[in-house]
């Protein structure tokens, strides 16, 4: 009949494939795709975490892994991946955590999936908002970004994520000490770890590429360090096993997001991996031997990093950028 879509074989079993892995050439069903994610997931974790068999502490209490979670797909299948692999363990305690920017018609509902994850998982959920941080919502940011601008020249041009960048990494530095997490685990999949890289190449800020988590051999003193499990997971993958898996997701795109700098090396990276399948992989296989050209050609590096003279955050300035930028809001509030 003509007008019907030929549905591949999985290359491992005869069930109908959902996704092709054009880095690999092969079809996979939903429960191979499961099997694939998993075993990638579970490899980077013992590369990333070393626990030890009983990581209880000394005074009794659990070893804390907070999850970054936005009610998307990538901290969805990161927080089941995570409960699945470590979450039985008595000595490990995984918290579920969630910073709340303060968009309209975007936050609140993806927070709703969130907790309703975190809940049937039996995983304890903590949020903290830009409010109570005291930047104020991000929709008031956005609107004072104008105001900004004329008074500061840094300001000038930045876009929503640049602000937004900077406050939520100060929100889940909160919400680490909130709730004394050891580790905290990011859902980047590939296509992120790949965009970021290029992102910093194409500046010349390699540096702040060695920098990019996980932070396992390289930990900032006085920051928790975080943990990807899911890096070489392509989000395509990640969005198929979500919906598959049932997992609550929010579909939502941030209504802020259009023309941010991630935008670009999105279409450039989806680019460059349809031209050659396996580019993303050899742009994370290019930093992991970046990073460690740089580690052996600077054993004693350590990270210039200094307290902020106003919060005492970790800072490589003396006054870091998110109370910059606070007070920059604060002038255009006035």
């Amino acid at each position: 009949m003509s007008g019907e879509i030929e549905v591949q074989s999985c290359s491992r079993c005869r069930s109908d494939a959902i996704v092709f892995q054009a880095y690999s050439g092969q079809h996979l069903c939903g429960r191979h795709l499961y099997s694939s994610i998993r075993k990638r997931t579970s490899r980077e974790l013992r590369h990333q975490l070393d626990l030890p068999k009983n990581a209880t502490k000394e005074d009794g209490s659990h070893f804390i892994v907070l999850v970054a979670v936005s009610g998307g797909k990538d901290s969805a299948v990161l927080l089941s991946m995570i409960n699945e692999i470590i979450g039985r363990r008595r000595d490990v305690e995984l918290v579920a955590g969630c910073v709340d920017e303060g968009i309209d018609g975007y936050r609140a509902p993806s927070m709703e999936f969130a907790k309703e994850l975190a809940e049937s998982l039996d995983v304890r959920f903590e949020t903290l908002s830009y409010e109570e941080m005291g930047y104020g919502r991000m929709d008031e940011v956005v609107r004072l970004m104008p105001s900004m601008g004329r008074n500061h020249d840094d300001a000038k041009g930045l876009m929503p994520c640049s602000f937004c960048g900077v406050f939520r990494r100060q929100g889940l530095n909160a919400l680490a000490e909130k709730v004394g997490a050891d580790v905290m685990a990011l859902g980047h999949n590939l296509d992120d770890m790949a965009q970021s890289i290029l992102m910093n190449l194409q500046k010349g800020e390699i540096d702040r590429s060695v920098r990019l988590a996980p932070h396992t051999n390289s930990q900032i003193e006085g920051l928790v360090p975080r943990i990807v499990p899911l890096r070489w997971v392509p989000e395509q993958e990640i969005h198929a096993h979500a919906l598959h898996a049932g997992l609550p997701i929010h579909h939502g795109e941030c209504p802020h997001a259009p023309g941010a700098m991630r935008q670009q090396s999105r279409s450039v990276v989806a680019m460059l991996e349809e031209l050659t399948p396996g580019a993303r992989h050899g742009l994370l296989h290019s930093l992991d031997q970046i990073r460690d050209l740089h580690s052996l050609a600077n054993p004693d590096l350590k990270h210039d990093v200094n307290n902020c003279a106003e919060c005492g955050e970790i800072t490589s300035r003396e006054v870091c950028q998110s109370c910059t930028m606070r007070d920059w809001l604060a002038n255009a509030s006035m």
